[in-house]
């Protein structure tokens, strides 16, 4: 159980969907969030192409604070411009040389969003470190980053926990791919 800390506190707890369960009722505020979470979510998980989480009152399964999906993901010298910048990359994060691979092991948060009922108490920054955690305490697989296409208009938010930009001449008029290396938890 997660508690918002806040003054009146959202508590919550996380289940993963399942494509034997949807969500019935979430409004963010954003159109394509909403759908994914409210038509699209089940698919992604049936034709394992990403795993979505609820955030649902502790008392009340049927009431979606939040959500979020994860898909694995990489980082890699085609995400560079070119074969310097991704080395100079490796060197800045501390790689040794026998470490030097062409691609890095990588979760992508495909999607977050917030239930407006709830906005401001701090569950988007919440989730951030449950994922965070969920990658550094119990890593099954192996992973080093966790990546994120954000919107320009989140990239605050994502900087404040501790995202940062790939490229710096990043042009998406949309997005902007960003990442978190989890070793500076592990460390």
């Amino acid at each position: 159980m997660f508690s918002s800390g806040e003054v009146n506190p959202v508590e919550f707890k996380v289940v993963r969907l399942t494509s034997a369960e949807s969500v019935k009722n979430f409004d963010c505020g954003d159109t394509d969030l909403n759908d994914f979470i409210l038509n699209r979510a089940v698919l992604f998980d049936k034709y394992l192409l990403a795993a979505s989480y609820a955030c649902v009152d502790v008392n009340d399964a049927s009431r979606v604070y939040a959500y979020f999906s994860l898909a694995n993901d990489k980082l890699a010298m085609s995400d560079f411009k070119d074969k310097s910048e991704f080395n100079r990359f490796r060197k800045k994060r501390g790689f040794p040389n026998e470490k030097r691979l062409k691609s890095y092991p990588a979760v992508k948060l495909c999607r977050l969003a917030v239930d407006n009922s709830v906005k401001g108490k701090r569950i988007g920054s919440m989730i951030i470190d449950i994922i965070k955690y969920m990658f550094v305490a119990n890593n099954k697989t192996g992973c080093r980053f966790l990546t994120v296409d954000a919107y320009l208009g989140a990239l605050s938010f994502y900087e404040g926990n501790g995202f940062r930009q790939m490229l710096l001449e990043d042009n998406d008029p949309h997005t902007r791919v960003m990442y978190f290396d989890l070793i500076d938890l592990a460390a």
